[in-house]
């Protein structure tokens, strides 16, 4: 990855922190594009001190196209060029569906797959002007096999497959290759927030019990695969999802 530029959303913390320290001790430049300003910068500036690489923050909200123009905007004018797209800002709440609220719909949807979708349509447009670019979106595996108390966020990761799978094909034709990361359930900042709720502290220590390595995932397993699916070791690989979750979806 030496010289790659890369953008990461939700880097601030949690899975995208990892990804964005995997990127740099790669020999990436890494934009970290996040709503928390001043955890993504801290983490910018921890990351840039240790790894020597060029690592920045620009606060976005990825609901938002009029900031994620600015982010490549700036990202263009620090950097010239842009790689790389990781699309891992996201946001959960665990409520049985006939609780849940079309308010919340509307966040879940329009932060974990509609952020996807803008920052795609944004972003991809120079990737296609220079033929070549890669892209991984972070889904999860409750996309794959649904989730109790999470209806509208595993409607949301399933449709970062489909959409994945679709802009693949799309773009195959200008060099860009586009994959899907599907974490289990993983150790991140997030869930200790989630934790806070009765209802889900119980469920989610219910799913560790059918994980057959007997724990949760932590941030640093996901990044690794998702630098390989960036990187040019993975040049034939384009449409796919790959699972990360401890043996939980073991078929067979």
């Amino acid at each position: 990855m030496n010289d790659k530029t890369v953008i990461v959303t939700g880097g601030a913390r949690g899975i995208g922190r990892a990804v964005v320290q995997a990127f740099a001790e790669a020999g990436a430049d890494v934009v970290i594009a996040d709503l928390r300003f001043e955890d993504a910068n801290d983490t910018a500036v921890k990351i840039s001190g240790t790894s020597g690489r060029r690592v920045v923050a620009v606060q976005t909200d990825v609901t938002k196209r009029e900031d994620i123009e600015k982010l490549r905007d700036e990202t263009l004018r620090m950097f010239t060029k842009i790689d790389v797209l990781i699309n891992c800002a996201g946001w959960d709440r665990l409520l049985p569906f006939l609780k849940t609220t079309p308010d919340l719909w509307q966040k879940v949807l329009s932060i974990n797959f509609l952020g996807v979708v803008n920052m795609c349509h944004v972003i991809l447009p120079h990737m296609v002007e220079r033929k070549q670019g890669a892209v991984v979106n972070i889904s999860s595996d409750t996309g794959l096999v649904g989730s109790f108390g999470e209806a509208i966020y595993a409607s949301s990761k399933a449709a970062i497959m489909a959409f994945s799978k679709t802009i693949a094909r799309e773009h195959a034709r200008d060099n860009i290759r586009v994959n899907v990361v599907s974490p289990g359930l993983c150790d991140t900042p997030l869930i200790d927030e989630m934790r806070a709720d009765e209802l889900t502290a119980k469920i989610l220590g219910s799913i560790v019990n059918f994980i057959p390595l007997k724990r949760l995932g932590r941030p640093d397993e996901i990044s690794p695969l998702v630098v390989f699916l960036a990187s040019d070791a993975a040049s034939y690989i384009t449409g796919q999802v790959y699972s990360i979750n401890g043996g939980l979806n073991m078929v067979g």
